[in-house]
């Protein structure tokens, strides 16, 4: 199947917009295809603003309004307890109030933007997804994220080559509970470092204080930046580690 025919059969759908490469391409193909696909951003803790910034700049791009939904997704203690499984947890929520929300607007198939490069297996966020009914486009016509990013930039959507990003939450270890406080210094650092120059990275907190994760080739830059690295993170963090070992790009 392809997305044109995808959408020739579904001409009316809500979807699960973050912001992303996968997302962004997706709401691309259903406006081309001449279908109604209404955007939904769930704002909560574990999104950053340039997040949102991203996902308001390709609706408008793309001619959509979008639907900005807030929600303290910390309010479930389940999730905020940050046990192995938070990833179901928290989709099961999330999704769950898109699909109301859907539901009341009219809508009553609601999309992601999960490809066909992402490893569906057990993974908990995708089965609550399954759970939920939730349908994947991208995944469902066989579009991995490499064809995603060359389709994207032939329609010329500045997420061509956008570094895939994970959760906030992903930056605290398992079992330590997320609050707040903490979420905010992870994000406060990250755009202190995409600010310098950094792209593709994760700074992760550690018992002590955080841990610098970067890509092979940026390795390189970390002489020059070093001293404006440290006056960034050091009002944020007691220490300051780097991790030696590239981390390796996911797509």
């Amino acid at each position: 199947m392809t997305l044109d025919a995808f959408f020739q059969t579904n001409p009316r759908t809500a979807l699960a917009f973050s912001g992303g490469v996968d997302s962004a391409y997706l709401l691309w193909a259903g406006v081309q295809a001449g279908t109604e696909v209404q955007p939904y951003f769930v704002k909560t803790p574990f999104q950053p603003q340039f997040e949102l910034e991203d996902a308001r700049r390709l609706c408008g791009q793309a001619g959509v309004e979008l639907v900005v939904l807030d929600y303290d997704i910390l309010s479930d203690g389940t999730v905020a307890a940050n046990p192995p499984d938070r990833c179901y947890h928290c989709k099961k929520r999330l999704f769950s109030l898109l699909k109301e929300r859907a539901a009341f607007d009219g809508f009553s198939l609601l999309l992601d933007g999960t490809n066909a490069s992402d490893d569906a297996g057990d993974r908990p966020g995708m089965r609550a997804l399954r759970e939920l009914e939730v349908h994947s486009p991208l995944r469902e016509c066989g579009l991995t994220k490499e064809r995603i990013r060359v389709l994207s930039r032939q329609a010329g959507l500045f997420t061509w080559d956008k570094p895939s990003y994970a959760c906030l939450a992903t930056r605290v270890p398992t079992g330590r509970t997320i609050t707040p406080e903490d979420l905010e210094r992870v994000e406060t650092g990250e755009a202190a470092l995409a600010a310098l120059g950094f792209r593709d990275f994760r700074l992760r907190l550690a018992a002590e204080g955080c841990r610098l994760q970067l890509v092979e080739e940026q390795f390189s830059l970390l002489p020059e930046r070093r001293a404006e690295l440290l006056s960034a993170l050091e009002p944020l963090f007691s220490q300051i580690t780097l991790d030696l070992r590239p981390r390796a790009p996911i797509d």
